[in-house]
């Protein structure tokens, strides 16, 4: 019998999505952490992308892990790791070790990140077979705007108690909030629908499910070219992204005279349009299909960066980069769905895991990329338009998952049909 609401699974995973985004809230240990360490810019910045870069890894070496135990271990795992990594980055702080916080913050705490982010999204997208977009988009929007909760909390606690003390009440914050939200996270029961698609369901006029094309396992997803072209085109859309959020205030005051107020105001906007397009997109795509959503993110981006570095007004500049922003987020909280219309959600997890290897890689390549063409050309204008052709690799690739699609659903009915004539 089925005893578990499939709504209080989602708080359940926006409990933990909101803990661990706030990882993006990491800057605001930025000056503090200079002013009393000592240490530079660059070397407090490697923190959080070596947290970024084990979430990318723990993610794809953990996904069987969350297959294998489900998801309440899972995520008991998350909480582990990112509680204590965190708590320790206080010790860190305490015996003024840069190597030791890189090993709690970047390394433990980066564990925690990945398994606790592909965790509750393998699990509402088994719970919500009829809003697969709009479960996903919940639990990653959650993560997107976790830092908008999480700063003005964490310079609170600093200016009270100091960093590493923050360190230590966070860590164990997030450890309970983590821990209790786990603990209700379960797979549906096998066979179980949800009331919206049972009979009385359909009879009362609610839309049909559409079969995955396939249940692949995670090794077999990744020998497959639909899945390369998923992670391409991912990778594709974060790098342009972080690319962008790493060098926005900058560029703004050198390509349209924004001030450096109105420039970091666009920055904390940004902010919202990150979240926000993760879970608008991601419900959108409920309704037109991940292909089309995929399809209109980088023909969008295409025209938004090349025609950016001709812009002269502030505020359609700042409106072109906020629709850029929504992509950015919107990327993210499809593509769990987008992997169970390809691969099924035999593995999802794994696959998922997999797949965000592309945000480890993207984290690290686009910051160093965009910096680098500033150098190179002396100019954000040039690394624009390089964006803009980077996306028509990606919209290539978005049109040939979609023949591919088209071609397996060919090839189901078809199966479909000769199974009922030979009955």
């Amino acid at each position: 019998m089925q005893t578990k609401n499939r709504w209080f699974i989602a708080l359940a995973a926006v409990g933990i999505h909101i803990s661990i985004g706030s990882v993006y809230a990491w800057s605001v240990f930025t000056n503090p952490l200079q002013q009393e360490m000592g240490w530079g810019l660059k070397q407090i910045s490697l923190t959080f992308s070596l947290a970024i870069l084990f979430l990318g890894l723990s993610a794809a070496f953990l996904g069987h892990f969350v297959e294998k135990f489900g998801p309440r271990a899972a995520g008991t795992l998350s909480a582990v790791f990112f509680g204590a990594g965190v708590a320790g980055s206080g010790f860190a702080i305490q015996v003024e070790s840069l190597l030791l916080l890189y090993l709690f913050y970047g390394m433990i705490a980066g564990i925690g990140l990945g398994v606790g982010y592909i965790t509750p999204v393998s699990t509402l997208v088994k719970w919500f077979p009829d809003r697969r977009g709009l479960a996903t988009g919940l639990a990653i929007m959650g993560f997107g705007f976790a830092a908008l909760i999480s700063s003005p909390i964490m310079n609170y606690l600093i200016e009270q108690y100091g960093i590493s003390n923050t360190f230590y009440i966070l860590g164990a914050s997030y450890f309970v909030i983590i821990f209790c939200s786990a603990q209700y996270l379960a797979p549906p029961a096998s066979g179980w629908v949800p009331k919206s698609l049972d009979g009385a369901g359909e009879k009362s006029g609610a839309r049909k499910l559409k079969a995955d094309l396939r249940q692949l396992t995670a090794n077999e997803a990744v020998k497959t070219r639909q899945f390369w072209a998923l992670w391409v085109m991912l990778f594709i859309n974060i790098t342009c992204g972080i690319a962008i959020l790493s060098v926005a205030s900058p560029m703004a005051q050198e390509l349209v005279g924004m001030s450096a107020a109105s420039a970091a105001a666009m920055v904390g906007i940004m902010g919202l349009f990150n979240g926000g397009g993760r879970i608008v997109w991601a419900t959108i795509s409920d309704y037109i299909g991940r292909p089309n959503v995929y399809t209109l993110f980088f023909a969008f981006q295409i025209v938004a960066f090349f025609i950016l570095p001709s812009m002269t007004v502030g505020i359609l500049f700042s409106i072109i980069v906020y629709m850029i922003m929504t992509c950015y987020g919107g990327g993210f909280s499809s593509i769990p769905a987008y992997i169970g219309d390809l691969f099924g959600t035999k593995q999802l997890g794994a696959i998922h895991g997999y797949i965000l290897t592309a945000w480890a890689a993207a984290g690290l390549a686009g910051p160093i990329f965009v910096s680098w063409v500033r150098e190179t050309t002396g100019s954000y204008q040039g690394t624009l338009v390089i964006f803009s052709g980077i996306f028509i690799v990606a919209l290539a690739l978005s049109l040939l998952i979609r023949l591919d699609i088209k071609k397996l659903r060919t090839m189901n009915e078809k199966q479909i049909f000769k199974n009922v004539e030979n009955f």
